[in-house]
C-alpha cells in the first residue's frame, strides 16, 4: 500500500542530502510547508544547526525537523541518516539526494586527478550509496517511496573547464534512468532535477556578475538567472504523488540553456 494520499506529502518522512544550505535547505524548507517531516544531513553540523529552526518556521500539519551529521560517500552514515529518517513514522518515503559540488576546476590535460576523483565520489558514488540504502529500505517497509537525485545542466550538455563536474553528474543523469527501470517493479520511483544557473551561496561567485555570468545570460532563452525557490518546486512535484506516473525522469530547471550551448568556465581563468 503507497504512502501516497490525497494529502499529498503531508506526514511523509523525507530525507535531505546537503540540506544545510543552498537547494537542499530551500527545498527542505519547501517539504516541510507542505507538512512533510524532514530530517536533513550533511558534513557540516553547524550548518545544519542553523538550517533546523529555519525550516521549523514554515513547518505545517505538526511537521518535524531534525538533522545527522552525514556524509554521502559513507555508506554507514546514510544508513544512520536513513534510520533518523523513519524515527517521526516509523517509515521513510522520499529522499531527496541533494549533497555535491565541484572539486575540481580546469583543463583536462592540466587535471588533479586526486580534485577529479573526489568530484566523482561526492556526487555520482554518493547518488549510488543514497539510492542503495534508501531502495533497501523503501523495500524492507514495503512501502514504495520517492527517490529525487540532483543532476545539472553540466551533466546534460559541455561546460568547458566544468567537466569533471560534468561528468559526475552525466553518471547520475544514466542512474536516474537504469535505477528507475530496476526498482519500478518495487514500487520506487527514481527522478533527477538538473538545474542551470541557481542564484545561492555555491554560486555566488557567478551570480555576483562578471564574464561568465554574462556567457549564462547569453545563453539562455529566459534570460535570467535560476531561483532555489525554482528547483524546490520541481523536487516537491517528482517527489510526491502529484508526478505518480513519472519515472526515469532528469528535468532541466535553467531556463532553456540547454537548448544552445553550456557556460564556457574558462572565463573564469582569462579564457
Amino acid at each position: 500500500m503507497t504512502s501516497t494520499t490525497s494529502k499529498g506529502i503531508a506526514g511523509w518522512s523525507i530525507l535531505v542530502t546537503g540540506g544545510g544550505s543552498g537547494i537542499g535547505l530551500g527545498t527542505a524548507q519547501r517539504l516541510a510547508a507542505d507538512g512533510a517531516h524532514i530530517t536533513i544531513c550533511g558534513r557540516t553540523e553547524q550548518k545544519l544547526i542553523d538550517a533546523v529552526p529555519l525550516i521549523q518556521s514554515v513547518a505545517t500539519d505538526g511537521a518535524t525537523v531534525s538533522y545527522i551529521v552525514a556524509d554521502v560517500t559513507v555508506e554507514e552514515q546514510v544508513v544512520a541518516s536513513v534510520a533518523a529518517t523513519a524515527k517521526a513514522t516509523g517509515r521513510i518515503d522520499g529522499l531527496f539526494a541533494c549533497a555535491g559540488g565541484s572539486l575540481h576546476l580546469g583543463s583536462i590535460l592540466d587535471a588533479d586527478i586526486d580534485s577529479v576523483r573526489a568530484t566523482i565520489d561526492l556526487n555520482l558514488m554518493g547518488s549510488v550509496i543514497c539510492i542503495k540504502v534508501a531502495g533497501s529500505a523503501f523495500r524492507a517497509q514495503e512501502t514504495p517511496g520517492s527517490i529525487v537525485l540532483m543532476s545539472s545542466g553540466a551533466g546534460k550538455f559541455p561546460h568547458p573547464h566544468l567537466w569533471a563536474y560534468g561528468v559526475a553528474k552525466a553518471g547520475i543523469c544514466f542512474l536516474c534512468e537504469t535505477s528507475a527501470e530496476e526498482l519500478g517493479a518495487l514500487g520506487i520511483r527514481v527522478n533527477a532535477v538538473a538545474p542551470g544557473i541557481i542564484d545561492d551561496e555555491l554560486m555566488s561567485f557567478i551570480t555576483a556578475g562578471g564574464p561568465l555570468l554574462d556567457n549564462y545570460l547569453a545563453e539562455m532563452p529566459l534570460g535570467r538567472v535560476g531561483t532555489v525557490d525554482d528547483v524546490a518546486a520541481a523536487v516537491r512535484y517528482l517527489i510526491g504523488p502529484e508526478s505518480s506516473f513519472v519515472t526515469g525522469e532528469t528535468l532541466g530547471i535553467d531556463g532553456g540553456h540547454h537548448l544552445r550551448r553550456g557556460a564556457d568556465y574558462s572565463l573564469l581563468f582569462g579564457g
